[in-house]
């Protein structure tokens, strides 16, 4: 539609409104990253956003947005004389998550720059942004190395475009906003801290703002035009209120006492690095500014931490993100105001958020605190009503319980829970051949950047140039195509693309045995604690993850393949053990799940983990079949998986003085390698097969029944 949503009739969502428009006001913040489930008004509010920003004034003609009063001398259009300019709106960018490298950060003509050394350069997406905001919707799913240029862009507030010697700069500063459903996988720790402010968001369930986010939605789709004007009253004031808090920014102290009371916070969290010190302070002084203050008070310190701190005090990808309050107000109250009566707080220019029926910007003078624990006010999504299903395709919200095995079939009684031990560093784990999957860190792959290994005609639009195949392609040819002077003659057809060889992404999908044979001697947690650390890897390795675990009589899809690890973390911890040992079953699952997977994303290879001591007391739902033993079931199930080219991996759990070997003959089977739980750490003396295909060689050695990769 035309008419975007007005930011001001978004219902609730107080705390995200607050944070988009403190980066509104001073720009320095950092930027937000807006983290919730689907149908929150996450991109409504964003898109909102940018109808209340400033109007910029710019160099007629510039393609880089260049301010006539100060334009960028190294602007690719200049040089500029300053001057009267023309007036547009500030704009809103947003970045496809399936964008290429040359799309964000603009396109250079190899073939001119060579032929001609012109630089002959087509602006990005970071040239269109510059001076307005940059929306990157799911910036979880985006490749690593885009977020490592547009971070990179949003720090320095410029862009650099470098091929093969010839580079191009120009200025990129921007409000930088991102949205992302945890449940779809987690930014990296370093990236999540290069975004200034963060805001959960959630789906409200109070009836009464539900209904009004459906009102307020139908009557927007009825008539776009009549709704934005029903709004624009208070769209005018809250646009207002930023220009106002924009002009008192300057004149805002942030003095020793505040100062005193951000470091203590940052230190007393324990957080890392100063970038959240200065992110706080940035953020203090905007609200103060916002509130019509020149001076910065303790409930601005601790507002701006409950916006600056939750992502930055994550350890690991199993840990939600979040902050003690009480603690918060401790530390905060050994530094009292140096002002016990403050002014008052001057009556707000926009509207008031009072209750469903408003659409004020914030919750009170420095709006309501993003993690509190009964004050906050969520709204309901503005966009959708689908809010009201909170979980996801990939990751119920919910964990399933585990198929209560019959009489029959029960080894013995269901066992309760039991806590994973604590984590540790695995060692390297990869499938064979090289592919040309997702970027990531495990396996070899023809990837866009890394070790160029070679040249070839390019398919398409150059991106990589290899400079030496280039001039060899076209050297020939230059008496030909009489050349007379110091440059080469160069043709589309000379050009060669850098075939360049790096690292993929793949399906990690764990396979884990929770039969009653695995709850012996507390191996449970053991097994438990080595998952945890796999997905830890897998995690830090950018890969997609699935847990099918399998007991009593049936193998169930714990996790379908997803790239939140901590969701897959959950359902672990949730596991419960008992029962017989249905292998066959769980390694048939595996085979249905990896058949589906590869229909829907054939380029992303899988590595099958299956996590078991190798018994198969237990045929399990196997279509039916009675003339074979539950041995010689799993032995079918393990070499159909190995005939589908499947890499596949087994942790042999197996303890005691005496052992059967079973795990070694069912890696036997699957064609992959066996590692204890001891050979997997990356620190054990054990050497450990690292890549699954040199198991396919020892596989036809005559010994290969003692064979153990531990």
């Amino acid at each position: 539609m035309s008419t975007p949503y007005p930011f001001t009739a978004v219902v609730g969502q107080n705390d995200l409104r607050l944070a988009l428009l403190l980066n509104a006001v001073s720009p320095a913040v950092g930027g937000v990253l807006v983290r919730g489930e689907k149908g929150t008004a996450k991109s409504t509010a964003v898109r909102a956003l940018s109808a209340l920003l400033p109007q910029v004034d710019v160099v007629s003609g510039c393609r880089f947005s260049c301010a006539p009063t100060t334009p960028d001398p190294a602007c690719p259009d200049g040089p500029h004389e300053s001057g009267p300019g023309g007036v547009r709106p500030a704009r809103m960018v947003e970045l496809p998550v399936g964008a290429s490298e040359d799309r964000l950060v603009g396109a250079l003509d190899i073939e001119r720059a060579l032929a001609e050394g012109v630089k002959a350069f087509e602006p990005g997406l970071l040239a269109d942004a510059h001076r307005g905001i940059l929306y990157v919707d799911e910036v979880n799913l985006l490749h690593d190395h885009l977020i490592d240029l547009l971070l990179d862009a949003a720090a320095m507030g410029a862009s650099y475009v470098e091929r093969e010697g010839v580079s191009v700069r120009h200025a990129a500063r921007f409000l930088l906003v991102g949205t992302m459903n945890p449940e779809e996988g987690e930014l990296r720790p370093q990236l999540l801290d290069r975004f200034g402010l963060t805001v959960e968001v959630a789906a409200s369930r109070e009836p009464a703002q539900r209904v009004e986010v459906v009102r307020r939605r139908l009557a927007y789709e009825d008539d776009p035009a009549g709704f934005a004007t029903r709004w624009a009253g208070d769209e005018h004031e809250v646009r207002a209120r930023v220009v106002a808090a924009r002009a008192l920014l300057p004149k805002v102290s942030l003095g020793d006492t505040a100062l005193l009371q951000i470091a203590a916070t940052c230190a007393g969290f324990e957080v890392d690095g100063m970038r959240a010190d200065i992110v706080m302070a940035r953020t203090a002084t905007a609200l103060a500014a916002w509130a019509g203050r020149t001076d910065v008070r303790k409930e601005d310190v601790r507002q701006a931490a409950l916006l600056a701190l939750p992502h930055r005090r994550r350890r690991n990808p199993f840990d939600a993100p979040g902050l003690d309050e009480d603690m918060l107000d401790r530390i905060l109250d050994e530094f009292p105001d140096e002002d016990p009566e403050p002014e008052p707080e001057p009556e707000p220019e926009g509207p008031d958020d009072s209750g469903p029926e408003d659409g004020g910007p914030d919750g009170g003078p420095g709006g309501t605190p993003p993690q509190g624990h009964g004050s906050q006010d969520p709204g309901a999504p503005a966009e959708t009503s689908e809010a009201e299903a909170p979980d996801s395709g990939e990751a119920p919200a919910e964990t399933p319980e585990a198929p209560q095995p019959s009489a029959q079939e029960a080894a013995g009684p269901e066992q309760a829970a039991v806590r994973a031990a604590e984590p540790f560093r695995t060692k390297m784990l990869s499938v064979p051949g090289l592919g040309e999957g997702a970027s990531g860190r495990r396996s070899r792959a023809r990837t866009a950047h890394g070790r160029t290994t070679g040249p070839q005609r390019p398919r398409g639009h150059l991106t990589k140039l290899h400079l030496t195949a280039t001039i060899q392609a076209a050297a020939p040819h230059q008496k030909a195509r009489g050349r007379d002077g110091r440059g080469l003659v160069i043709r589309k057809d000379d050009l060669r693309q850098a075939t360049r060889e790096g690292r993929e992404g793949n399906l990690v999908l764990f396979v884990v045995d929770a039969s009653g044979s695995m709850a012996a001697r507390q191996r449970m947690s053991a097994v438990k604690g080595a998952v945890l650390s796999l997905l830890l890897d897998a995690y830090q390795r950018r890969d997609k993850v699935g847990l099918i675990t399998f007991r009593g009589a049936t193998a169930e899809l714990a996790l379908p393949p997803t790239s939140s690890v901590d969701a897959a973390a959950a359902r672990l911890e949730q596991l419960p053990t008992g029962g017989r040992t249905p292998l066959a079953a769980g390694l048939l699952k595996a085979h249905e799940v990896l058949r589906i997977e590869r229909l829907r994303d054939p380029s992303r290879r899988p590595l099958l983990v299956v996590v078991t001591d190798g018994r198969a007391t237990s045929a399990g739902n196997v279509g039916g079949r009675t003339d074979s033993s539950p041995r010689e079931l799993a032995g079918h199930s393990a070499r159909l998986l190995q005939a589908g080219g499947v890499a596949s991996v087994v942790v042999d759990c197996e303890s005691g003085p005496v052992r059967l070997g079973l795990a070694d003959v069912l890696a036997r089977d699957l064609g992959g390698p066996a590692v204890t739980l001891d050979g997997l750490r990356a620190d054990s003396l054990a050497g450990l097969v690292k890549n699954v295909r040199t198991a396919v060689a020892s596989t036809a050695s005559p010994n290969s029944s003692n064979r153990r990769a531990a």
